[in-house]
Parts: C-alpha cells; structure tokens; sequence
C-alpha cells in the first residue's frame, strides 16, 4: 500500500473502515459512480491551493473529480473563473475541457463519508496525504480552507498548534513556513441558501488570494 507521507494521494486506499465499506456500498448501489477515493484536481506547483472537507454523493463521489456535479461546485467554478483560475465556469463532469491555472483543489478526506461527516479519526488518517501536497506546493503559497475542518486539517498538516490559528470567514494567516492561509465558509448548499455565506462573501475571499498571489513576485 501506498506511504501517505511520500505521495498526495493513493487511488486505493482502504485505511479507513468505515469508509471503505461505506464506499462498497455505493458501489453496489450506483455501479456508475466512481464511488473511490477523489483525487486532487489542478497543478501540484499551483500557488493556490483549495482545501474542501471531503467529496459529495453525488458530486465528486459521482464523478472522480472535487466540486464537479454537485451544488457546491457551482459557486466555487463560478467564482474561480471570474478571478482567472479556471478556464471556464462550470465543472460538470471529469472528462471536460475544464483547465485550473494556477490552482489545485483537494479535501481533507479523499473518500466520501456517510452524511458527509468524517470523523475526527477519518481526517487525522487522511492527513498524511494533504501533508504530502502541501509540502509539494511552493514556499509562498496560498491555501484557502473551505470551513474549519479544512482549516484544521491544513494546520495538522503543517503541524501547528489549531488553538493559535482560530479560524473564521475572510480571516488571513502567515504562517511560519510563509505560506498563507485563508479561510472561508464552505460554499454548501446549506451555507448559501441559509444565507451564511453569500456570493458577496465569497467573491471577495477568492478576490483577496488573487490579490495575495499579485503580491508575490511573478504573477500568471
């Protein structure tokens, strides 16, 4: 089996009990979905990297790639092709013509989970892999965390203590190895339609780390 801490992802990892039966059951239930652990989608050098929670149902545990198919995706696409990172502005299905420039996307856990609540265990175990990644990225990245298990997953990556670096919506965070990171509320349907995080909101993140990336010395 593949060693999380030498690679981002393992297309057959079943380190996670729960998850891994869950996933069989999907299987069964939907022989069409890819129903597997999600890579991460876009350059591994990008210097802006995405970090979501874990895979939809019926999104990315359907089609093989993160926010492409489901709900989420829609805001998220939309909005990174408004700002130049993405070269148009739907995802809807692995095999498009979609292109990311100058950005990645992952989760912090690749495998769907059941009511799309991984637990603590789960995320710690599929750490390794954001880990990985992160140490891939360039020295000045930027690293958006869709919600505060995203945001948490990326400080366990990068071992740093979580009670030093409170998440919350539009927050900035230089962290000691220079990367930044930036946190948002994730763009769920729940979030959106309940009004939490409005397009507004999330337009003006995403803007931000455009703005960040300008900043550094060479921009696309």
């Amino acid at each position: 089996m593949t060693d999380p801490a030498a690679t981002p992802f393992d297309p057959d990892c079943t380190r996670c009990p729960r998850l891994a039966a869950h996933l069989a059951e999907v299987r069964a239930a939907w022989p069409d979905y890819h129903a597997a652990p999600v890579p991460p989608f876009g350059d591994p050098q990008a210097r802006l990297l995405i970090v979501g929670l874990a895979p939809g149902m019926h999104g990315a545990n359907r089609t093989g790639r993160p926010f492409t198919g489901d709900f989420a995706g829609i805001l998220l696409y939309r909005t990174l092709h408004a700002h130049g990172f993405a070269s148009q502005p739907e995802s809807v299905a692995a095999d498009d013509d979609l292109e990311l420039r100058d950005c990645r996307i992952t989760n912090a856990v690749k495998c769907l989970p059941p009511e799309n609540k991984p637990t603590t265990e789960e995320v710690r175990t599929c750490n390794a892999f954001l880990a990985a990644e992160l140490a891939a990225l360039p020295a000045d990245a930027v690293l958006l965390a869709l919600g505060q298990v995203a945001h948490n997953a990326v400080l366990r990556a990068l071992d740093l203590r979580q009670s030093a670096w409170g998440f919350g919506h539009g927050a900035e965070h230089a962290l000691p190895n220079g990367m930044r990171l930036v946190d948002s509320y994730h763009c769920s349907r729940y979030n959106t339609q309940t009004g939490r995080l409005t397009e507004a909101m999330f337009e003006a993140v995403v803007g931000r780390c455009r703005e960040l990336l300008k900043s550094l010395k060479f921009e696309v």
